[in-house]
């Protein structure tokens, strides 16, 4: 197994910081790691969605668990394995919202994941946290 993960404090309200983040159709308009996404369907376990990050191959993924507001999951088959993500949201107060994304990899690709994509995507969660930062302000003042 290869762990990616990250973890960013940002300032924000959580519901406007929720809303951007499960917005599937709308990440690529907001978040560098994403060329293309889209929901293919409700936004609940089971639902699915597609996406095709920067540098990175395309995937279908099926969302596995949803907390409103606070967890959301997700895994896509990889051959011989998966790719599992976890996203956490948790208020902190005074404005301050902590973000933890987990990334597990299983199966024989995990070298080549880890050589290839790795450092790439632990980088990439990173300028997503700051982009959703922006993004969720900007969806906050408009609302």
């Amino acid at each position: 197994m290869h762990l990616i993960s990250a973890e960013k404090t940002i300032r924000g309200d959580l519901s406007a910081i929720w809303a951007v983040a499960v917005d599937v159709n709308r990440w690529a308009s907001w978040d560098p790691h994403e060329e293309e996404a889209r929901l293919d369907g409700a936004f609940a376990p089971g639902g699915t969605g597609w996406s095709k990050p920067h540098g990175g191959p395309a995937t279908t993924w099926t969302i596995t668990d949803v907390t409103e507001r606070s967890i959301w999951a997700s895994e896509c088959a990889l051959p011989g394995g998966k790719l599992a993500g976890e996203n956490v949201f948790e208020a902190l107060g005074d404005g301050r919202v902590r973000c933890v994304k987990t990334v597990r990899v299983t199966g024989p690709l995990v070298p080549l994941f880890r050589f290839y994509f790795g450092r790439r995507i632990r980088r990439d969660m990173l300028k997503t946290f700051t982009a959703l930062e922006i993004a969720a302000a900007r969806y906050a003042a408009a609302s």
